[in-house]
């Protein structure tokens, strides 16, 4: 029998909630079961980037979405690369974006030579504070070496670092359970589709002041 890792239920907006209870349930059918199985999965190690790439990227993705102690972390910067890896891509570029690898390439080259000039270290030995000083000036197109090439900081920024790390965080099943969603919705759907309507299983939002009442219903969604 599978036994996937258990997410946290450690979400103060959805306490007691885990997704992964839905395993075995009416909720998930196999395919759904077999998706899940392979981002759980995933190893902590490159296969598309080199390793001093990698480690940038896993600096980057700590800090565009810091994660809360306590739980194992979503691995943002394996599940980035295998996408890369997989040439899974949006289906279309704005001006001037060379295609998703390449500007991943171009963008962590860039922005290491930004942080050796400006404080004499790769990006990911700098305090956070200063990383943070960076990517804000990346994503406001202040950074101008000449590592970006055609390529703008802001455009690298906004349409394919911050993009790829945040669609990657919020396609695991941990963040999932932070927000209170179900997973996909195969084979059981949705039926109360209104505004704050809830079908039974789905998560219970915590109301201010009374956690342990959402805590007991989160229990039972299967």
């Amino acid at each position: 029998m599978h036994d996937p890792r258990r997410t946290s239920d450690s979400s103060d907006r959805y306490p007691g909630y885990d997704v992964l209870t839905k395993w075995s349930g009416p909720s998930w059918n196999e395919k759904t079961r077999e998706v899940i199985s392979r981002r759980l999965a995933i190893a902590p190690e490159p296969t598309f980037f080199t390793a001093e790439e990698f480690v940038t990227v896993t600096a980057i993705a700590a800090r565009i979405i810091p994660q809360p102690a306590g739980r194992p972390p979503v691995p943002i910067a394996a599940l980035v690369d295998r996408k890369l890896n997989a040439a899974i891509m949006d289906g279309y570029r704005v001006p001037g974006m060379p295609r998703d690898g390449e500007a991943w390439r171009v963008g962590l080259k860039a922005l290491n030579a930004e942080a050796t000039a400006a404080y004499g270290s790769r990006f990911s030995v700098l305090a956070e504070p200063l990383q943070d000083v960076l990517l804000r000036r990346a994503q406001a197109g202040e950074l101008k070496a000449p590592e970006w090439g055609t390529l703008r900081s802001d455009v690298f920024f906004n349409k394919r670092m911050a993009h790829d790390v945040v669609l990657a965080y919020y396609a695991h099943p941990t963040a999932w359970s932070e927000i209170g969603w179900g997973g996909p919705a195969s084979p059981r759907g949705y039926v109360r589709l209104d505004y704050n309507e809830r079908d039974p299983w789905e998560a219970a939002e915590a109301k201010q002041g009374d956690a342990e009442s959402a805590r007991r219903s989160n229990r039972h969604v299967r």
